[in-house]
This record gives C-alpha cells, structure tokens and sequence, in this order.
C-alpha cells in the first residue's frame, strides 16, 4: 500500500528574497468572480458552461480570453480594432462589452481585498522587500482605487502598460521580467503569486526564484502541474503564524 507523502509546509522566509510580484483578481482581492460573472454574462448565447472561465480566459489579456473562449467553441468573428463599441460583433467589441458589464458590477458592489493578502503585504513592507502589482487587466488600477490600495504599489504592470510597453500576456512571461526590472530586482530572487493557470506558468517559465499558486477555485492539482512551486489556499499560510480566519471559500465573502 502506498501513501501520497504529505505537502512540504507553506511558511517562507521572505527575508530569501528580493521582491514579490503579486497577481492581482484573485490573489489580492476577489475580483476574479466579479470577472467570471462578467464573462459567463457576455457569453450567455455562447454555450458558456461552468469551467470555461478557468480553463480559457482567467489570467489572459482580455482579447486574448475572447479569442481563447471562441476557439473553443468553434466560433469565428473579425478581430476588429481596440476602439471597437461594445455592441460589436468583433473580438474586441465583445471584450469591450465585457469591461462595460465588469465595471457595472464593481461601481454596484465594490470590492475588498482578502485579509490574508493584506497580512501578507504588511509583513513585506516590514521587512523591506518590494512588491509590485502583474495583472492582465486594464482595470488594475481602478480595482487597486476601490480597495483603497492604489498607494501600497510603487509599480503596477497591467494591460495598459503591457500594450504601451508591446509586451505580451500572460502565459508568457514578459510582463513579470518588466515588473522586476522596474523594481530593479533580478529575476532570481523575485516570487511570483498567482491564482490563474497562464499566470503560474508564465512564473516557471521566467526563472523566478519562487512559484505560489492561490488556490481559489478548488485547482490545486492543476496549479501544481502548471508550474507551482507551492500551493496555498490564502496567501497567510505562508507567514509563521497563519490565522485560519483569514481564509475564506472560492468566491467567498470578500464582497461588498
């Protein structure tokens, strides 16, 4: 009989390292459900199931997510242009049509970052190490406002600077190399925090010191196969003193 030996415990001794680039929807704060239920309501009359979210769109750019989903479902439209309305029947046109919805959600709800993130980026600060905000999406800064963050990140890389800066998305891992440049932190000694499957791989794939994996949407297994180095389900379980209050369920209640 054999026995699957037991995971190697999550603390870290942050002092190893140099900085932490932090994904940010569901990482830092409980944005990712906020667009998934913006991406299920745009593709309604698409044949959205529960699990395409996860398996074709999360961590991407936001075209990149629609050409993604609609190639899995054997549908073809025009790309068209970034400036594309919201109403048009073209790649960017219905990622437009998304942010639109996901920005109606978050003015209806807001938004509250996740205590143990919060504990975790206190701690950093403490110790010195830099952080800087990599996400994909361009409304980084807008969530960073609502959860009254927008001055915990000297350096944020979302979709905006990655299209000024021509860098492409994640699964690759560019945006990462310029976060740590920026920061003037080299690759190895910098650690990677995300939730989504591009992201994770994009970290194993940049040669980072270090490859967390938030576990926010019952995918352990799959963060580990992607790229993981470790997997946790609230970013707390990293510090010595975890506080299981801290951990809330996928999706739990971080909204406001």
């Amino acid at each position: 009989m054999t026995t699957t030996p037991p995971s190697p415990p999550a603390a870290i001794d942050w002092t190893h390292y140099g900085a932490v680039l932090f994904d940010l929807d569901g990482v830092i704060t409980p944005t990712a459900e906020i667009h998934e239920r913006a991406w299920a309501a745009l593709f309604a009359d698409f044949g959205y199931a529960d699990g395409d979210y996860h398996a074709h769109i999360d961590g991407k750019p936001r075209a990149a997510g629609v050409r993604d989903f609609l190639a899995a479902k054997g549908i073809e439209l025009p790309e068209g242009t970034d400036d594309d309305p919201p109403d048009a029947e073209t790649l960017n046109g219905l990622g437009n049509r998304k942010n639109a919805v996901f920005n109606e959600i978050l003015d209806a709800g807001g938004i509250e970052a996740y205590p143990g993130s919060m504990r975790l980026l206190d701690h950093l600060e403490g110790l010195g190490i830099e952080s800087a905000v990599v996400s994909s999406s361009k409304n980084a800064r807008r969530v960073l406002a609502a959860a009254g963050l927008s001055d915990r990140f000297e350096v944020i890389v979302d979709g905006l600077i990655a299209a000024e800066e021509s860098l492409p998305g994640k699964p690759h891992p560019d945006t990462f190399w310029f976060a740590a440049q920026q920061l003037g932190v080299e690759t190895a000694r910098c650690v990677v925090i995300e939730d989504a499957l591009s992201g994770v791989g994009a970290g194993r794939d940049g040669g980072f010191a270090l490859v967390i994996g938030v576990d926010r949407a019952d995918q352990a297994e799959a963060l580990r196969q992607a790229g993981a180095d470790i997997v946790v389900a609230d970013l707390s379980e990293t510090l010595d003193d975890p506080d299981p209050g801290d951990t809330a369920p996928p999706g739990g209640d971080r909204l406001r």
